[in-house]
């Protein structure tokens, strides 16, 4: 089990195959070094991105709630720079839970400081807090947290954005997943026309839940079959 304690951050070189999903991003000229605290190991499991404009309509903010309650309670992993106020609830919610959650924030770890939660969750070996960014990033910058998305849409199997704010770094974001052939998805609502006029998928909670449990089910597959082709070389062996 890779694992790092909760005070002092471990560097993980880009060509460890924890951290293999790194490479394909784009913010990055070459495959980053990353800072973790944490258990290394969530890195393998498929998780759904989470990401929110600072200003959220209301209804789009409650079916937020509950969808993170729906992903605590389905133990699905979640991935999130978790900094704005609905993604910042939604981390709370998770942490009530024991589900894997991996924590991105856009500066380093070096001095973090760590709620009684985290640190809960860190010595259960659910947390995982990854950063490509070295010591002297103490500060989050709009600059920083538009790299740190761009990892964390590399790492996530689909990414999910409760609303986009007209005009705003959370749009051209997603303007940018679409165009690289990522799965973005939001809710089917009136209240987030912007997403969908850009094609991203608006689905109501049991689809999104339902594409999250197949991504779970379709690694499991892959997994067993690499297990059972190297079962097959020991046997011929």
């Amino acid at each position: 089990m890779r694992l790092f304690d909760c005070t002092t951050p471990a560097s993980v070189h880009s060509n460890d195959s924890c951290v293999s999903p790194v490479k394909a991003c784009a913010a990055f000229k070459t495959a980053p070094t990353l800072a973790a605290i944490g258990n290394l190991n969530l890195l393998q499991k498929p998780a759904i991105a989470l990401f929110c404009s600072i200003k959220c309509p209301g209804d789009l903010i409650l079916k937020t709630y509950d969808l993170a309650q729906a992903l605590r309670d389905t133990e699905i992993p979640v991935i999130s720079g978790f900094h704005t106020p609905i993604e910042q609830d939604c981390l709370k919610i998770l942490l009530r839970g024991t589900q894997p959650i991996i924590h991105c924030p856009a500066r380093s770890l070096h001095k973090i400081r760590l709620s009684p939660e985290q640190k809960q969750a860190i010595g259960e070996n659910r947390l995982l807090l990854i950063s490509p960014f070295n010591a002297s990033y103490l500060r989050v910058t709009a600059e920083l947290a538009e790299k740190r998305n761009e990892m964390i849409g590399a790492i996530a199997h689909t990414i999910f954005i409760a609303y986009a704010a007209p005009n705003s770094k959370t749009l051209a974001f997603a303007q940018r997943l679409i165009a690289a052939g990522k799965s973005v998805v939001t809710f089917d609502s009136f209240s987030n026309p912007l997403l969908q006029e850009e094609g991203i998928a608006g689905l109501g909670m049991d689809a999104i839940m339902r594409r999250c449990l197949d991504a779970q089910t379709s690694q499991l597959r892959k997994a067993s079959s690499i297990n059972n082709d190297e079962s097959s070389v020991y046997q011929c062996l």
